[in-house]
């Protein structure tokens, strides 16, 4: 019988040290693959296999696009690729974003669950915003297991504590207790994998695919969800509403996806930079108002010396006021 031999795992700030401390504890005849998902920019190297090889008895390596996967052996995502799962195979690619970022703990799990089911032990730890929510929900809705790190001692609770309150949690751990129970968890046979119904399936499938490509559109992934009046921030596409429990989710035509908190937060960016692109306006007229005011008043026309020098006054005034809400926002 079938056992949990797949574990996915997402981390965010702060996530180097917990996987690192992870590492350390891991049996070296662990008979169980593990994926992990760390976000880092996309322009920065990844050193995280080194130092996962350099700390813990398992091998890691940066996860090559079709190789296939090996027991006792941990990949990592790339930089700026989603790291996949297929038909005992790994996939990197490097579709759309979700939730601002590629690579997305969302995007691994949900392949994970759609691949393997109830073979897949899913893990959160430390982070901020929610990526790793929608897909430990797709790790449950069909029959893995749940496990976060105990958001106390998380050094950023609020990837776990997300986590927890969208999600039925089978384990809340602190670090320490992580590989024992790793252990235990892959020694299990797992029960039938739960029924999808077929349109609950054909929008999971629809949604791995995206994360391989960049064809959502032609894959209908508008009619996934119910249309907004809401756009992307990255695209400015029209976005679609994704329900999953108590979570809600947007994705939109090009594929970019994001949970509610990580729209939130792409659009007050938004906002915060058209402030700022406000008062550097604002500036430069300023700027050309003083000039244009003492040219006249070299020329000679104080009358109208005086006006340019109340427009530039004016100005500055406006930029201060919006510099100002500028800063609140931040």
């Amino acid at each position: 019988m079938a056992k949990r031999d797949i574990i996915v795992i997402g981390a965010s700030a702060g996530g180097i040290y917990a996987l690192k401390e992870l590492a350390a504890t891991l049996p070296a005849d662990l008979s169980a693959s593990i994926f992990i998902v760390q976000h880092v920019a996309p322009y920065t190297t990844s050193y995280l296999p080194t130092i996962l090889n350099f700390s813990g008895k398992l091998p890691a390596s940066h996860a090559v696009d079709g190789e296939s996967i090996k027991t006792g052996h941990i990949y990592v995502a790339p930089p700026d690729h989603h790291l996949l799962i297929e038909e005992d195979r790994v996939l990197v690619k490097k579709g759309p974003k979700e939730n601002r970022f590629r690579p997305s703990i969302d995007a691994l799990f949900r392949s994970a669950a759609y691949t393997y089911g109830p073979r897949v032990i899913g893990i959160v730890l430390t982070g901020l915003l929610d990526d790793g929510t929608s897909g430990m929900w797709s790790i449950k809705r069909l029959g893995g297991i749940s496990v976060i790190q105990q958001p106390e001692e998380a050094m950023y609770p609020s990837m776990p504590e997300s986590v927890q309150q969208h999600v039925e949690v089978d384990y809340v751990v602190e670090l320490a207790q992580l590989a024992p129970l790793l252990s235990e968890l892959i020694q299990q046979d797992v029960s039938p994998q739960p029924t999808l119904s077929g349109l609950e399936r054909k929008r999971m499938e629809t949604e791995v695919k995206t994360a391989m490509t960049d064809s959502a559109f032609a894959m209908n992934i508008l009619q996934e969800g119910e249309l907004t009046p809401l756009t992307c921030p990255q695209c400015h596409g029209s976005l679609v509403s994704i329900r999953e429990g108590t979570i809600i989710r947007y994705r939109c035509h090009t594929g970019h996806a994001y949970t509610a908190s990580s729209l939130l937060a792409e659009i007050k960016q938004g906002v915060e930079d058209s402030l700022w692109s406000a008062v550097r306006s604002l500036d430069e007229v300023t700027i050309l108002m003083n000039q244009a005011a003492q040219a006249f008043d070299e020329g000679g026309n104080p009358e109208a010396a005086q006006t340019y020098w109340q427009k530039a006054e004016d100005a500055q005034q406006q930029a201060f006021k919006i510099r100002t809400i500028a800063i609140d926002e931040a």
